[in-house]
């Protein structure tokens, strides 16, 4: 069996039903994973693509800005299909706005959504995992503002730079008991979030110029890092943050 086989595991996937948490949810299933994938909108486009995998999806509505819902998450992940060893806190949200405009609702809800929802989901996925002392995997979406400033997102730059803050604190606290906590980093990927900057003739060419790679990621290349660290093969990555970006970082 090779070491990046998912056969037998369960993964719960935030944020599937589009994007980069649909096509994560893609690999996964396609590398044997059972998936459960949880969202405030419905689902039959993934639950469609993953099909064809031919193992089982189940999917749940929930407002991740409500943190009650977040905590009851893994519990009803468990009673829909089993309980998940593989956890992606995907869903994310954003508001743009200058520093010196920004809103105290809009800095609560990308900061409850990004960050807030992912820690006591994590948390409550490893309490689960340590009941009955089963090896997890956690990965937590980061993002290029993990690293970098940015310019008016306050909250969404705050937010990714404490989850990757967050995953090597959960990584150090959790790994000696078998559970790998790591991050991806995507770059510039071709979603729905960045069709405004890929139809602009302007941004599209300087972004390209930017990236070494010379081209958008595709969901795909952020699927096949989550793969990677939800696989045998990661077992002993604890608290990486892994940039899957083109090589921007690097330029």
């Amino acid at each position: 069996m090779s070491s990046f086989d998912l056969t037998g595991r369960c993964a719960l996937v935030t944020g599937a039903n589009t994007g980069i948490g649909q096509a994560i949810a893609l690999g996964l299933a396609q590398a044997g994973a059972d998936v459960v994938g949880a969202g405030r909108s419905a689902m039959d486009e993934t639950a469609a693509l993953l099909a064809p995998a031919g193992h089982r999806f189940a999917s749940l509505r929930v407002d991740l800005a409500n943190i009650g819902e977040a905590k009851e998450l893994v519990g009803r992940a468990t009673a829909a299909l089993r309980r998940p060893d593989i956890l992606v806190n995907n869903a994310g949200i954003i508001r743009r706005a200058e520093a010196l405009e920004m809103e105290e609702d809009d800095w609560d809800a990308v900061i409850d959504v990004n960050l807030k929802s992912a820690f006591f989901l994590s948390q409550m996925f490893a309490r689960a995992a340590l009941a009955v002392k089963a090896p997890a995997k956690i990965i937590n979406i980061a993002s290029l503002l993990s690293f970098q400033g940015g310019i008016r997102v306050a909250a969404y730059t705050a937010s990714k730079s404490g989850l990757a803050g967050l995953t090597r604190l959960l990584a150090n606290e959790w790994a000696a008991q078998g559970i790998n906590v790591n991050a991806i980093a995507p770059g510039y990927i071709v979603t729905n979030n960045t069709a405004a900057l890929r139809t602009d003739p302007k941004r599209n060419h300087d972004l390209l110029t930017r990236i070494p790679a010379g081209r958008w990621g595709e969901g795909a290349d952020i699927a096949g890092a989550a793969v990677f660290l939800s696989s045998r093969a990661a077992d002993y990555v604890h608290g990486a943050i892994l940039p899957v970006d083109g090589g921007w970082l690097a330029r």
